[in-house]
């Protein structure tokens, strides 16, 4: 890997919680960190506060907007897919899509997509999901039928994975790794808090995972893997149907219209 020092690292969803404080640790590393948020006032400042980096503006919820936050991204050498929302009612996107798939999974497959001409070898990526994972129903991916919050998180956290096992096999000879974690169970963040449900870690314990994977030397070509914490685990059985990764694959190129 590159010195830190050296890097351009773009952490989605870095404006606030366990985002801010892998973009807080990362830019005190000698990191150059693209800070990211949908709502400007707070980017810019959470950007300024932790020590001048560069503010990157977009809805997520948008697919254009997506588009949009790739252009303005000349290099990369790390991208940090963090961003990510519950949605206690069902609600659509700018694009239609049901809002917590699109938000969580769909913005961060077409960005990345995006991206990978763009990253400088040797590149990582890290995909923010969960251990709460539940099987995709491919027949319902907008979640039309009997929405619950839960099951819609969870869902997608589980894309995020079969994602990240299908890109490593197609990144091929390209000197790029991509791996995902569970930073930690329920960290004292905004999202966990207006729940209602009770903190179980912090997000110093969460971004120390996170930043692990986008640090440590002793992780260069390692790719594929699922992390619980700082542990390399087991995950869904769903993940690991090589059938299922293509469809998902498949699916997202054409609902983002990158294939």
């Amino acid at each position: 890997m590159r010195p830190l020092e050296e890097q351009t690292i773009l952490v989605t969803g870095s404006s606030d919680g366990h985002g801010k404080r892998v973009a807080e640790e990362l830019a005190a590393r000698g990191a150059t960190v693209l800070v990211h948020g949908r709502d400007r006032e707070k980017t810019e400042a959470a950007a300024s506060e932790i020590g001048g980096e560069q503010a990157r503006i977009a809805d997520l919820a948008s697919l254009e907007e997506v588009r949009r936050l790739a252009v303005e991204i000349d290099e990369l050498d790390t991208l940090v897919n963090n961003a990510g929302i519950i949605s206690l009612e069902r609600h659509d996107s700018a694009d239609g899509y049901e809002l917590t798939f699109a938000v969580n999974y769909l913005s961060h497959f077409l960005l990345t997509g995006l991206l990978l001409p763009r990253l400088r070898e040797p590149a990582r990526i890290v995909n923010v999901s969960s251990i709460g994972q539940e099987r995709i129903d491919f027949d319902d991916l907008m979640f039309e039928r009997d929405y619950n919050f839960f099951s819609a998180y969870a869902r997608t956290k589980l894309a995020q994975v079969l994602f990240t096992f299908e890109l490593a096999e197609r990144l091929g000879d390209r000197d790029v790794t991509v791996n995902a974690l569970h930073p930690a169970t329920l960290m004292d963040t905004k999202m966990v808090s207006g729940g209602g449900v009770s903190p179980q870690s912090s997000v110093e314990e969460g971004a120390e995972a996170t930043v692990r994977l986008v640090a440590d030397p002793d992780l260069d070509g390692l790719s594929g893997r699922f992390f619980d914490g700082k542990t390399e685990s087991g995950t869904h059985r769903q993940a690991n149907d090589a059938q299922a990764r293509r469809r998902l694959w498949e699916e997202s190129e054409r609902l983002t219209g990158l294939a």
